[in-house]
């Protein structure tokens, strides 16, 4: 997990799909306004439990209880993102971290999962 003020350029390549959109200038800005924070998650499941966790992309539809749900208050304003796939989630990685930045672990308990689905 780290702190930091997101590069335009990460921005642009994370928000790749999306720089057709008319929003996108404004993700963008709204984006680089202040910093961000990146973390990578890993377990069983890690993919379908955290977009659980964080809940529906429309603050509007999102359950009470999920982090969108609770603390969201417009999809233009969207305070968290969850790859929505374990391949999405290696580029996106590989776009935020450096390898020297993720620890990786496993122990007679656990089975290394940073690539889990």
């Amino acid at each position: 997990m780290k702190m930091l003020q997101a590069p335009e350029g990460v921005l642009a390549e994370h928000h790749h799909d999306l720089q057709r959109k008319p929003f996108h200038p404004a993700l963008i800005s709204y984006m680089t306004s202040g910093p961000v924070v990146a973390k990578v998650w890993e377990g069983p499941n890690v993919v379908c439990s955290s977009r659980t966790m964080i809940g529906h992309t429309d603050s509007a539809e999102a359950a009470p209880g999920t982090i969108r749900g609770d603390f969201s208050v417009h999809t233009s304003r969207n305070i968290i993102h969850a790859s929505d796939s374990v391949e999405g989630a290696r580029r996106e990685i590989q776009l935020w971290f450096q390898s020297s930045e993720l620890v990786d672990w496993a122990d007679e308990n656990h089975e290394s999962s940073i690539y889990a689905a």
